[in-house]
């Protein structure tokens, strides 16, 4: 049985969707410049900065960053010449490898937060009432779901009831 075509609507959607998806990373990253971060980086630095002693294995890193640990490595890397985050070896786990965020990259973070959050304002959320927000919320929730049923993304799984990782799902 052959899948039926996208209609006009779908696919104008789903080309927003892209465009959006292209645009956004390089807007912040503009933004963030002055400071000398990537979005991605800036992203990093905060998932660290919101765990437990600020530290955080690689792989679990990978995951709430959405990356892949070759390119987490990279990214790590540049972060340790900047002595914004260092890694260290895990004392649960000798095989296992945190990053752990320097005293520097936690100055780096709240300097960029600022600019992070005026970007985003000016970007994405000032174009949109608070109706609009919780629309957005919800449709990349949605979205998000499908793309990662088991929420292995902290944003998909805060709240979440349905994740097949989900023991009460």
């Amino acid at each position: 049985m052959r899948t039926p075509e996208l209609q006009q609507s779908e696919r104008i959607a789903i080309a927003r969707l892209l465009a959006l998806l292209e645009l956004l990373p390089t807007a912040l990253d503009k933004e963030l410049a002055p400071v000398g971060l990537t979005s991605f980086e800036y992203t990093l630095l905060e998932a660290l900065s919101e765990a437990e002693h600020h530290r955080l294995r690689l792989s679990a890193l990978a995951s709430r960053t959405n990356a892949t640990l070759a390119r987490l490595s990279r990214v790590v890397t540049g972060l340790e010449r900047k002595d914004l985050v260092r890694r260290v070896p895990c004392s649960e786990d000798g095989r296992a490898i945190n990053a752990v965020l320097t005293e520097a990259g936690l100055a780096l973070l709240a300097e960029a937060r600022p600019l992070n959050t005026e970007a985003l304002r000016a970007r994405v959320l000032d174009g949109l009432d608070a109706d609009g927000v919780d629309q957005l919320a919800s449709l990349t929730y949605a979205i998000l779901s499908k793309l990662d049923p088991e929420c292995r993304m902290a944003v998909v799984a805060e709240g979440a009831r349905e994740c097949a990782a989900d023991p009460v799902a």
